[in-house]
């Protein structure tokens, strides 16, 4: 039997913790937001009550639900406070390091039968179900970014996950509005397995000199109908994670195919990272977003 979710924890209040409660919340479920910086649990709190009041703008929900959602939201300064949860879900920095560190403290303070997941957009799953005291119900639940727009969630089983803990993440993910699909615990999975390396070579057609920023993005915008081209999605993505994905991706497959560009290391060691340091691919510092190259 699988376990109700009703009580969600999500460790780590950055971008991807904060669209994950923000989801929950709108879905009638408590969350427990915790992070290690006390500051960033508040700038999550305050981001996901300005995301909502955008959406009671836009008419997309009412005022009623956004008052119901925000109290729904409570912030977890420990992993203790998180002991009531029947899931919690990390949503730490994409390393694997810092992951492991989490679970193992994280464990001690957690029902016996609650369930443990990760959101990692790469790292495997059975690994760092090893690092916790209960593998069988670990599972990775990876959703997209922006969360509260993109409607998959990618389910990935580790060799030691359980039928039951599966099942409930399904009907988590259900009850979120959200599409799910199964993928096997392999690098990347399913989505960055295939996006990443698009990406990575658009990257090499523009260090080859095969197209500049903006033919690139426009080429793939019209000529293959994506609503925003493989640089300026780079951009939007970070281009720390991008390689950070690729680097899972050749060190797990050990195929040159996914070897990352010489160009993204060299955006990536001058901090160069995309939208959220305002300068990437493009420089997002004016007006107008502007080509770097």
């Amino acid at each position: 039997m699988g376990i109700d979710i009703r009580t969600v924890g999500i460790v780590g209040a950055g971008q991807m913790g904060s669209g994950i409660a923000h989801v929950c919340a709108m879905a009638g479920l408590d969350v427990r937001l915790n992070d290690r910086d006390p500051a960033r649990i508040r700038n999550g709190l305050a981001t996901i009550d300005g995301n909502l009041a955008r959406q009671v703008a836009k008419g997309t929900i009412i005022e009623e639900q956004r008052r119901g959602a925000v109290g729904r939201i409570v912030a977890a300064e420990s992993f203790d406070d998180l002991g009531g949860c029947d899931l919690v879900i990390e949503a730490a920095t994409e390393d694997e390091a810092t992951k492991r560190q989490i679970f193992s403290a994280l464990c001690g303070s957690l029902r016996p039968d609650a369930l443990v997941a990760t959101n990692t957009s790469s790292i495997s799953i059975t690994r760092l179900a090893a690092s916790t005291d209960r593998p069988e119900r670990f599972i990775g639940i990876h959703f997209m970014n922006p969360v509260p727009v993109m409607q998959l969630v990618e389910l990935i089983r580790g060799i030691a996950t359980e039928d039951p803990t599966y099942e409930s993440a399904k009907a988590f993910i259900a009850k979120l509005g959200k599409t799910s699909t199964m993928s096997e615990d392999f690098p990347a999975f399913i989505v960055n397995r295939i996006l990443l390396p698009m990406i990575n070579e658009a990257i090499y057609t523009l260090y080859e000199g095969v197209g500049s920023v903006e033919s690139i993005d426009t080429a793939m915008k019209l000529g293959a109908n994506h609503p925003m081209g493989p640089l300026q999605l780079a951009d939007f993505i970070g281009l720390d994670t991008c390689l950070s994905v690729m680097q899972v991706l050749y060190e797990g497959l050990a195929d040159s195919k996914y070897r990352p560009c010489p160009l993204l290391v060299k955006y990536v060691e001058a901090g160069w990272l995309g939208r959220k340091v305002k300068r990437g691919f493009y420089d997002y510092r004016g007006e107008t977003p502007v080509p770097t190259r």
